[in-house]
């Protein structure tokens, strides 16, 4: 018993402290790998696994879940959370502003609660996948639980011209 809790991270301790239910995935992995590679390591199809990007605006840091195989819209984005411009936070800033790594960041249970945006894309699916918040670990949970466990609304903040 005492090895499953360890397993657990923060999200998954917030989300069933929420009652929210999920299911998780593992895999083997000690570095970053691309969010696509996971998806076909795990036989997951792109267009149900979303990406977490985190960026900088005048004000603030703000947090965006995106499917893997699209693009931010910087534009979009920026407009979504009442900023003129935001610009994506460099790789060896990522663990200082969220508590996370890279690769294993979710926007679930950052150090702080950061303005949240899921890409209107996920409205409707029934479920979705993120990053559980480590390396190796994934989690799928209904878009509406992760808007609610992320204090997150939805956006349009892809690119459409890919």
């Amino acid at each position: 018993m005492s090895k499953s809790k360890e397993s657990k991270t923060n999200a998954m301790r917030i989300l069933e402290s929420m009652k929210i239910p999920f299911t998780q995935y593992t895999y083997e992995c000690d570095t970053f790998i691309d969010a696509l590679k996971i998806a076909d390591r795990l036989g997951l199809p792109y267009e149900k696994v979303y990406k977490t990007l985190v960026t900088k605006g005048a004000r603030d840091y703000f947090v965006f879940v995106i499917p893997i195989d699209r693009e931010l819209d910087l534009k979009a984005a920026a407009r979504s959370v009442g900023e003129k411009s935001i610009e994506m936070i460099h790789v060896k800033d990522i663990n200082a502003v969220t508590g996370y790594i890279r690769g294993g960041c979710t926007a679930i249970g950052m150090k702080k609660q950061y303005v949240t945006r899921l890409d209107v894309s996920a409205a409707g699916l029934p479920a979705i996948i993120v990053s559980g918040g480590r390396l190796g670990c994934q989690i799928e949970l209904a878009p509406e639980d992760l808007l609610s466990a992320a204090r997150a609304e939805y956006a349009d903040v892809i690119r459409h011209d890919q």
